[in-house]
């Protein structure tokens, strides 16, 4: 196997773990929702997780509306080291990077063409100071366009593994259960086979409805098998997971994006300038607001079992890249 080949996007992104690429065929499928929820269990899984959230959502930043961060104190600040994600919580164990930050004005419209777009998707990965990070989630716009293409374009030199880190980027697909939904994911499902773009699974996102009351599942879009028919059985791609719609969830970020749950990004973006410099600013501390409450509601449990799928699935894939990879390091010598 050929050597990888050495970018600025793949020295700014070697000290990322692992990448996973949250893809969706339409647009108001949750997957904005679905990143968020998917990194604060990332977090959740373990106490020493750090967990970045990039936002290519270029035209449509949303996520730092979902975290909070959606305020005049949450900006970018720029280092020796590249640019500063702004943080979620005091402890620096969720980073996040998106266009939202960089507007004078969070209301302006991002009105351009593909090239300058490409621009904006390589200096997000190129030069925004991650720091180690365990996993890097990726939220990009619905459907396949110039962003996933960009995206995947600077990432080309990290899809060559090594036995020093076995992995290449992963992505996982979002849709809701309707028929049209699904068949526009076969569309992104299609883009990523094209680009030999790892699909660990698909969630159906809002399957059904839970009432508060009394806890009875209403299948909104119907209670059928469409999902593992066309992914499972037709396509080979596992379902890790049915989210229904949680009342407690959509409560819980509507507060967020009004400012209602504090999150003190002041304090969190202050700190000691040399270890900012070189990015190892994190620190172990337990108060996490939005992570705690997020715990509480009833998505958490079911995210919670698809993120253990998904690693799983992370972890199995590189083991096999270690066993292929190993013949051909023997061979060598």
């Amino acid at each position: 196997m050929a050597d990888p080949v050495e970018t600025p996007v793949s020295r700014r992104l070697s000290s990322v773990k692992n990448i996973i690429i949250v893809l969706s065929g339409k647009g108001g499928v949750g997957k904005s929702s679905s990143s968020v929820q998917l990194a604060l269990s990332l977090l959740s899984q373990n106490p020493s997780n750090r967990v970045g959230l990039l936002d290519l959502d270029i035209t449509g930043p949303s996520l730092p509306r979902m975290v909070g961060l959606d305020i005049p104190e949450a900006t970018v600040h720029q280092s020796s080291a590249g640019w500063v994600p702004v943080y979620v919580d005091n402890g620096k164990r969720l980073g996040v990077m998106s266009i939202g930050f960089l507007l004078k004005d969070r209301g302006d419209s991002v009105v351009w063409r593909g090239p300058k777009k490409d621009g904006m998707i390589r200096q997000f990965l190129s030069e925004v100071r991650w720091g180690e990070l365990d996993y890097l989630v990726i939220d990009t716009p619905p459907g396949t366009s110039d962003e996933h293409i960009s995206l995947l374009t600077h990432l080309h030199p990290l899809f060559t593994p090594t036995l020093s880190k076995p992995t290449t980027p992963s992505s996982i697909l979002i849709s809701t259960p309707q028929t049209t939904a699904l068949n526009d994911t076969i569309k992104s499902l299609s883009f990523t086979r094209k680009l030999q773009l790892p699909v660990m699974g698909l969630v159906e996102n809002m399957s059904g409805y839970v009432c508060p009351c009394c806890n009875e599942i209403s299948y909104t879009f119907g209670n059928n098998t469409n999902t593992e028919k066309i992914f499972k059985e037709q396509n080979g791609v596992d379902i890790l997971g049915k989210v229904p719609i949680d009342t407690v969830l959509v409560g819980l970020l509507d507060s967020v994006s009004k400012g209602e749950l504090n999150v003190d990004v002041q304090q969190q973006q202050n700190g000691n300038n040399e270890q900012e410099e070189n990015g190892d600013n994190f620190q172990q501390q337990s108060h996490f607001p939005l992570l705690d409450e997020y715990n509480k509601t009833a998505s958490s449990t079911i995210w919670r079992s698809i993120t253990e799928k998904l690693v799983e699935k992370i972890e199995s894939r590189k083991q096999q890249i270690k066993e292929k990879l190993a013949p051909s390091t023997t061979n060598k010598t």
